[in-house]
């Protein structure tokens, strides 16, 4: 699979542009705030129905505009089959999107259609900040392979709400509003519960694999799974909670409360790793995302390398050069401010690229 062409018209900083893409390799050079990130995160936007960088679809509508027009399409199965996918948003309208001209019912239907793997700055996160974050790479890593995932978390977020809102208003009935609302919650708890596992479980031992590559073996990392669901049945931990509950006004166990734990060493590598160790791990877990949804799917999703050799040094960056440029990737997008290091990389990779210069919010072929 991979992005034949995209049309661009009012998105962030990109007044209009379209472009023509290798289904290898293609570079964007430029400075910082050029524009660079805004075209990745509008290939992100086509797979995944929103801006990987938490904006609004109204603050990702360019200045001065009220509206914003991504129109992708794309090549499958070796050119036997083609995809056709606008997403468009105009304020006081809300959001469309169509698949070969026809509009989706809802959004979450197009979600796992065209498999997506993004590597950027703002990765760090996944390392510093709080579970919410490893909680949000699961949920988007999940919902592009299991769509029954996906479907129980729209569940769970709507009773979790809902039991939120009794907990703090009451209503009459309460206590049995509430028994219905904690059988309900428990089932899909559960069911995401076992799948995040499942995952985590696949998912740890390639990233303790491809961390090895990247670091020549120098130190070991780990990846694991933590919730309150592995010590007790959801059920008990929801009547457990029930009265700390009522005096808080919320729900303060479940699955919203899950982590994924990383450590090197043994240790976490929040506090213990090196700038390069952490940016290797971020590497090691978007490269074993690729290969399980590759796995799963029967095919090879999009790589979006947004500006990701920082902080590397030169035998990481060969390492990573090396993987994303054999025949178990396809498609790739890599952005680079650093115009002579990129030429240098493009040199290790291979002959079939494009590289655009990108100024302004205007994309121009080298």
């Amino acid at each position: 699979m991979f992005l034949e062409r995209i049309s661009i018209l009012n998105f962030k900083n990109i007044p209009e542009a379209e472009l023509e893409f290798s289904a290898n390799v293609n570079c964007l050079v430029g400075d910082n705030g050029t524009g660079k990130t805004n075209l990745v995160d509008a290939v992100w936007y086509l797979s995944m129905s929103k801006s990987s960088v938490g904006l609004t679809d109204g603050q990702s509508v360019r200045h001065g505009e009220d509206f914003f027009i991504l129109d992708g399409r794309y090549s499958l199965g070796g050119g036997e089959r083609r995809e056709g996918v606008v997403c468009s948003f105009k304020r006081g309208g809300g959001k469309v999107i169509k698949r070969n001209g026809k509009e989706y019912d809802r959004v979450t239907e197009h979600i796992g259609l065209l498999p997506i793997v993004m590597v950027s700055p703002g990765d760090t996160a996944l390392i510093h900040e709080s579970g919410d974050e490893r909680r949000r790479f699961l949920n988007s890593f999940l919902s592009q392979t299991d769509r029954e995932y996906l479907q129980a978390m729209v569940r769970y977020n709507h009773l979790l709400q809902e039991r939120n809102r009794l907990l703090k208003v009451g209503c009459v009935g309460f206590d049995e509003v509430l028994e219905v609302l904690d059988m309900q919650l428990a089932e899909v708890g559960t069911l995401v519960h076992a799948k995040r596992a499942e995952m985590i479980a696949r998912l740890a031992p390639k990233v303790a694999e491809y961390y090895a590559i990247l670091s020549s073996d120098r130190e070991a990392v780990e990846v694991s799974y933590k919730s309150e669901l592995s010590e007790a049945p959801f059920a008990e931990l929801l009547e457990a909670s029930q009265q700390k509950d009522r005096v808080c006004g919320f729900t303060n166990c479940g699955i919203h409360r899950d982590d994924m734990k990383l450590e090197i060493l043994g240790f976490p590598i929040r506090k213990y790793g090196s700038q390069g160790q952490q940016k290797s791990m971020l590497l090691a877990l978007k490269l074993a995302q690729f290969d399980i949804i590759r796995e799963l799917r029967g095919i090879k999703p999009i790589l979006l390398l947004d500006d990701v050799f920082d902080k590397l040094d030169m035998a990481r960056v060969e390492q990573l050069i090396g993987m994303v440029s054999s025949d178990r990737f396809g498609q790739i997008f890599i952005t680079d401010s650093n115009k002579v290091r990129l030429e240098g990389i493009l040199g290790q990779m291979t002959e079939n690229y494009k590289l655009f210069g990108v100024s302004g919010g205007t994309f121009t072929e080298v």
